[in-house]
């Protein structure tokens, strides 16, 4: 790997500076992912390896950041398991065929590599795109996050449907958990056959979680995946909105990294964590909106309270919002790649 610097951090390695990616960095907030996205749907876009391959190079070519990730979807299993998924501009994802009973998660497969084969051909094609300059990162929603969608149809300001269902039906949502969590380890352990250099477990929505529903319905099914996966040279990542409250249990799970949203003091959690573990974040993405003078204050600042603390990745507390402005990104990635220290 030319550029290992996300490798290494990654692993608790010491690094000359913080590594630099960011979730959602081939997005909606780049005008060359229009060109792309305003030819194909959005399933086409994840479905097509060229396709996926090209959109998951536009943030190595156009920003310069030390990792791809892969261009995809949390819902692609999901779909593959019997959801019939669809995308609709301003709307977002939607389930037209919701979970509401044991005859609905009963129908849900849980052989579905065949249907998800698309990803691993477009891994092949990005590696041979990035040539060894970078590492790639595969994904795969977490059990809890992905039920949250079957089970309310789509996005959710509340989860009142998945909290109803895990309140009132805890049985059948540990069927419907179990279900996602057998996919899930079989989805990324073929993204590491097919070549990934790590992986990252996005549990989106779990701080809409009680600390004892967390344990229950979410950590429980992340320690199983962490668990089953052929990790071996292969940083897993572990991120949750709502990881500053559960990052001691995040830890539990003996993720490689933690990703910590911005609520959180990043030394404060990095000290807190057990040794060789190590953490990813925290800038809140809100930051990007702001002058590039306050970018460069807010990332040095950040900075300077990790310096001297090795295991280091700096990204957003959560993804990049369209309506950032490109220039703002990529001055934000010139600022990380320039540090040098705090003297500089």
């Amino acid at each position: 790997m030319k550029n290992s610097l996300f490798l290494d951090a990654a692993l608790s390695k010491a690094t000359v500076r913080p590594p630099v990616w960011m979730m959602r960095q081939a997005g909606r907030f780049m005008p060359e992912y229009w060109e792309i996205k305003n030819k194909y749907s959005f399933l086409e876009m994840c479905k097509t390896p060229e396709i996926a391959a090209d959109v998951t190079m536009l943030p190595i070519d156009l920003l310069g950041v030390d990792a791809a990730i892969l261009f995809s979807d949390i819902l692609v299993t999901g779909e593959a398991m019997g959801g019939d998924l669809s995308f609709t501009q301003g709307v977002g994802p939607k389930f037209a065929n919701p979970v509401k009973n044991q005859k609905d998660i009963d129908n849900l497969q849980t052989d579905v590599l065949d249907r998800l084969q698309y990803v691993a051909d477009a891994i092949k094609v990005i590696q041979q795109r990035l040539n060894g300059n970078v590492p790639l990162i595969g994904f795969a929603g977490a059990p809890f996050t992905v039920m949250s969608y079957l089970v309310e149809g789509g996005s959710s300001k509340d989860f009142k449907l998945t909290k109803l269902f895990i309140h009132n039906h805890p049985q059948l949502a540990h069927q419907l958990l179990q279900k996602i969590a057998l996919v899930t380890i079989d989805y990324l352990n073929m993204q590491i056959a097919a070549g990934v250099n790590a992986v990252q477990l996005f549990d989106s929505w779990a701080l809409s979680l009680s600390w004892d529903d967390y344990k229950e319905f979410s950590h429980k099914y992340n320690v199983e995946i962490i668990a089953k996966l052929n990790r071996k040279d292969v940083p897993v990542i572990s991120f949750c909105k709502g990881s500053s409250v559960f990052a001691p249990l995040m830890a539990e799970a003996k993720p490689d990294v933690v990703s910590i949203d911005w609520n959180a003091d990043l030394r404060n959690i990095k000290q807190s964590l057990p040794k060789g573990i190590a953490v990813q974040g925290n800038l809140d993405p809100h930051i990007l909106y702001a002058d590039k003078s306050v970018i460069k204050d807010r990332i040095h600042r950040l900075f300077k309270r990790m310096e001297g603390e090795n295991g280091f990745i700096f990204n957003l507390g959560h993804g990049i919002m369209p309506d950032i402005p490109f220039d703002h990104v990529k001055y934000a990635v010139e600022v990380v790649k320039d540090w040098r220290g705090a003297s500089s």
